[in-house]
């Protein structure tokens, strides 16, 4: 027992506060893509002709969201959740006899609870995580420029894999009637209904590449994102000069790449023929401009008295991500599929759920923290991960 500490979850004054508000901020932001697909599906999620876009106004907020939201506040979420493992593992080191072992409980518990989630909603990122956090374990001694550069080469196959993705659609000769679906199961289902010879093992590779291409978007930047989290990039340790600079450069280089892929395909009319390649663009400037966005976050955690009310609210939401997160779920599934099926919903509509829930869970993270230690799913995880009671209340 020498040199180990009482076992547990950390307590507050060890918590990082730039990595809480980048959390409150990415788990936020990304409700904004989400919640379309909560309504109308895959399909809209990349295609904005496909549902929802009918006035001036929803084309605007769905060219915003392609630009500025999409991939980009995901990317922030799976860069923190590769810092997160190092970090439990860094502290679980010296509080506990058996800290891989530990993770690794961890991650199948997440990993059940991504399981769970998917029933709800098919959009769950929590199964990537639970399984990318088992090689970030195998590969956690590399250094950090190490487990960067392996991280981007992962990130980067997903280009040549959206390649043989169009590649596979454009020989096919299959119509997509116009419609531009994204890959995933409504591709599936509609090379099914085709007729095509092979349809049901091309709606198999199809789905199949799809699902490669998430996991290695989401596997390259949990790795990247522990690299930098050693780096100390993710804790603000850096000079601001250096987080200024990567927010200009990042964010300078990585959002006309989205604007472009946004021309890209609405020239090609969001036709097959531009399904799968009017895509890269953007996912070749998702790093940068996520790290972009992380450097502003971080200068802005850096600003006394800046926006302090806004920021104390953010930093609870993100100390209660997890709990957000499933939240901002059922909400969806509960008003935008159940209450509101039977009405129309176009973006704008979509948006002004976004800013409901926003409001509700800036009110309601600081409001439970204020009482409690930790967010309601954060703690049955712990009790789980310990397999022991942890005191909730304050």
């Amino acid at each position: 027992m020498t040199g180990i500490q009482s076992s547990g979850p950390v307590g507050e004054s060890a918590r990082i506060t730039s990595l809480d508000l980048i959390r409150g901020v990415a788990v936020l932001g990304i409700l904004l893509m989400n919640a379309v697909s909560f309504r109308y599906g895959l399909a809209p999620y990349l295609n904005l002709s496909a549902g929802g876009t009918v006035t001036g106004l929803d084309w605007a907020v769905g060219i915003f969201g392609e630009i500025f939201i999409d991939q980009k506040f995901m990317a922030l979420f799976s860069l923190l959740f590769g810092a997160g493992i190092l970090l439990f593992i860094e502290r679980a080191e010296r509080r506990e006899r058996r800290p891989i072992l530990l993770n690794l409980w961890r991650n199948a518990l997440l990993l059940g609870i991504g399981v769970l989630h998917s029933l709800l909603w098919d959009g769950d990122v929590l199964v990537v995580y639970a399984l990318s956090a088992v090689l970030l374990i195998v590969l956690r001694k590399l250094p950090a420029k190490g487990l960067i550069a392996v991280g981007a080469a992962i990130f980067l196959f997903s280009i040549p894999n959206s390649l043989l993705m169009q590649y596979i659609a454009d020989t096919t000769g299959v119509s997509l009637a116009g419609l531009w679906e994204p890959p995933g199961q409504e591709t599936a289902r509609m090379l099914w209904r085709t007729g095509a010879a092979g349809a049901q093992e091309l709606a198999d590779a199809m789905f199949g590449l799809t699902i490669l291409g998430y996991f290695a978007r989401g596997l390259g930047l949990i790795l990247m994102g522990a690299g930098l989290y050693r780096l100390g990039f993710m804790n603000g340790s850096m000079a601001a000069r250096t987080y200024r600079l990567t927010a200009a450069i990042g964010l300078g280089f990585g959002l006309p790449l989205a604007a472009a892929s946004v021309v890209i395909t609405h020239l090609g009319d969001y036709s097959r023929e531009v399904a799968f390649t009017g895509q890269i663009p953007n996912t070749l400037g998702t790093v940068p401009a996520a790290l972009g966005l992380m450097s502003l976050i971080i200068l802005w955690n850096q600003c006394d008295g800046m926006g302090a009310w806004l920021k104390r609210r953010l930093l609870a939401a993100g100390r209660m991500a997890l709990t957000n997160y499933l939240s901002q779920t059922v909400l969806g599934a509960l008003i935008l599929t159940v209450l509101l099926g039977g009405v129309e919903v176009n973006r704008s509509g979509i948006l002004l759920f976004c800013l409901a829930v926003w409001a509700l869970q800036l009110w309601w993270s600081p409001a439970w923290l204020s009482r409690f230690r930790f967010g309601p799913a954060e703690w049955l995880w712990r009790v789980a991960t310990y397999r022991r009671g942890q005191p909730l209340r304050r």
